[in-house]
């Protein structure tokens, strides 16, 4: 076994942890635990000094960040389908998840962890405010995505094999529902995260991590 993921249960590396089970080869997965500070440790920011989630490594090859490792996962199992062949489609792919990852991604992470991006707490109240109406309507933008996809007769975000556009969607309205949205105002995308969730390689993933697929509590 050469491939072990570290990934941290409701982070983005779920995303990788969904492409390694659709693939099918054995893998070690070692979960850190961001709540405890394990990332910030000397062990593991020896293999990523930049503390972060997810780190897959392949036979002593140390690759982070989500596009760098979704690119790789797709080129180690190309059978799998994880992007598009075709050069103007696998652009497009490319171009949604980096958007998901350096725009959709860090607009959560305003709302779940303020102190990173003010120190006075008086503003963390609209710090929060302003960033969950904006993570809104970047769902909103996700849902088209998902609404674009099924007019043009795709199973997937991606095309017709299942990707990181996919397990990406379900993390991102997951995170939705911890800041208080409900996933039925995105009916279009819920049912979709819904089907997704239902993969049993996704299914794994999420046994695996111990998640709920909506976090999501009325008032």
């Amino acid at each position: 076994m050469t491939l072990k993921l570290y990934f941290a249960p409701g982070a983005c590396s779920f995303v990788p942890h969904t492409l390694l089970e659709a693939a099918g080869e054995p893998f070690e997965a070692a979960m850190v635990k961001l709540h405890k500070g394990e990332n910030y440790g000397d062990e593991y920011k020896a293999i990523n000094p930049r503390a972060q989630v997810p780190v897959l490594v392949d036979g002593g090859q140390v690759i982070t960040q989500i596009v760098a490792i979704a690119l790789y996962l797709n080129d180690r199992f190309p059978q799998m389908g994880f992007l598009p062949r075709e050069p103007l489609a696998r652009a497009r792919v490319v171009e949604t998840l980096a958007w998901m990852n350096n725009t959709v991604h860090p607009t959560f992470t305003h709302y779940f962890m303020p102190h990173k991006f003010a120190g006075d707490e008086a503003v963390f109240a609209e710090l929060k405010s302003h960033s969950k109406a904006l993570y809104r309507g970047m769902l909103g933008e996700l849902q088209a995505l998902v609404e674009a996809a099924a007019a043009q007769g795709h199973a997937y975000m991606g095309g017709e094999h299942f990707g990181p556009l996919d397990a990406y969607a379900m993390t991102l309205l997951r995170w939705g529902t911890i800041t208080g949205i409900n996933p039925d105002d995105f009916p279009v995308l819920w049912a979709f995260v819904q089907r997704i969730a239902l993969l049993p390689h996704v299914a794994r993933a999420m046994e695996r991590e111990r998640l709920q697929l909506s976090l999501y509590k009325p008032a």
